[in-house]
């Protein structure tokens, strides 16, 4: 069983940015990043292979976010520039032991316990 932990979640203006790290307490394969605002479903943010080379995002934050990962480290990062209000939600780091990238909540093995990210206007 994989624990994840994520950090580094805040309360920022519109426009600026935020890095979003994510502790893993063993080896994953795909990793990714979903977030849910109040009142509505969990949703797909960014995924990445073991490798680094397959990324996949969601249309609401390509071009603005970034995922990374430093396997040596067991790390998982998401960059967040640009900021919106509408990026304000609990983001959750996600793991899969699988190496092909997904964006269903039931594909994950593994989940941590969320990071609140809050975008003032």
């Amino acid at each position: 069983q994989v624990q994840l932990v994520e950090s580094g979640g805040g309360l920022v203006q519109a426009g600026g940015s935020l890095r979003l790290s994510c502790a893993a307490s063993g080896r994953t394969f795909v990793m990714g990043w979903f977030r849910q605002a109040p009142g509505k479903e969990r949703e797909f943010v960014a995924a990445l292979s073991r490798s680094g080379m397959i990324t996949s995002y969601a249309s609401s934050v390509k071009g603005r976010f970034t995922i990374s990962r430093d396997n040596a480290k067991n790390m998982v990062y998401l960059q967040m520039n640009s900021l919106k209000p509408e990026d304000t939600a609990v983001y959750y780091c996600a793991g899969r032991n699988s190496d092909y990238t997904s964006r269903y909540t039931s594909d994950y093995n593994y989940w941590g316990q969320g990071t609140q990210v809050t975008v003032s206007s």
